[in-house]
């Protein structure tokens, strides 16, 4: 089932740009990274270079495109990129996993992505036996499924982004029962969750909004090979639309 982006609604719904990594040698650092970026670039080499420069290449176009923006006018906070500096009024969250970055983008709003690739996770038990609660744990045991527990993985990582934590200690912040009903430990009533496969990854996008929606998703072309900031070009992409859920208070 190939999805689509064109739905009409009355609540702005959130987005998701995506782009390939690109081969290549070493290269010049941009002109357009910031100090704050520059010096966290000098720190990589060879393809986690590359992949830091992708997504900050990304990040603009997403950005620029959200705000109908050229991609040289915009950048964004330092340090964990979860909100725009310039312009500001922009939410963000950025994954990125073996050659595709993803950012997307939501209008003073929270939001959570996570990608990973849809591949056997090897040791996808010991993670759960780990770091997951005694429900989860039970149904997907008997599940036996690496792509389920794939699916739980997302969640739980794209609503801490959403929710501004880190992984350690708060993986449990967010429960995820048989066919993913899900309940998470903020007050509101108005946390969404959509489970999509793109482009052979699985990815997964935590928001707030009145009712679930699918994001506008789109594929852009890869960055050049000295990631000049030109506008990026829209590429054809399908996706599977997997499920949309509402993520309840814990009471």
């Amino acid at each position: 089932m190939a999805g689509s982006s064109n739905d009409s609604s009355p609540e702005a719904r959130p987005a998701i740009w995506l782009c390939h990594q690109t081969d290549g040698m070493e290269t010049t650092h941009p002109a357009w990274l910031t100090d704050y970026e520059r010096k966290t670039a000098s720190k990589f080499s060879g393809p986690r270079e590359r992949e830091y420069l992708t997504s900050r290449w990304l990040i603009r176009q997403a950005i620029g495109k959200s705000a109908s923006l050229p991609p040289e006018s915009c950048r964004p906070v330092d340090g964990r990129p979860n909100a725009s500096r310039t312009p500001e009024g922009w939410r963000l969250s950025l994954s990125h996993s073996q050659g595709l970055s993803a950012c997307a983008t939501r209008a003073d709003s929270p939001i959570g992505l996570d990608l990973e690739p849809c591949q056997r996770h090897p040791q996808w038990q010991k993670v759960a036996r780990r770091w997951f609660s005694p429900v989860e744990q039970e149904w997907l045991f008997r599940e036996d499924d690496a792509n389920t527990f794939l699916k739980v993985w997302t969640l739980k990582e794209a609503w801490l982004k959403a929710t501004g934590r880190g992984i350690a200690g708060n993986l449990q912040t967010l429960e995820v029962r048989k066919n993913f009903e899900i309940y998470g430990d903020q007050p509101e009533e108005d946390w969404q969750a959509s489970c999509c496969y793109i482009e052979g990854y699985l990815v997964t996008l935590v928001f707030r909004g009145s009712r679930p929606q699918w994001p506008d998703i789109t594929l852009l072309e890869p960055p050049p090979g000295d990631f000049t900031l030109v506008d990026a070009v829209s590429m054809e992409a399908s996706w599977e639309p997997l499920f949309q859920r509402t993520i309840r208070p814990k009471r």
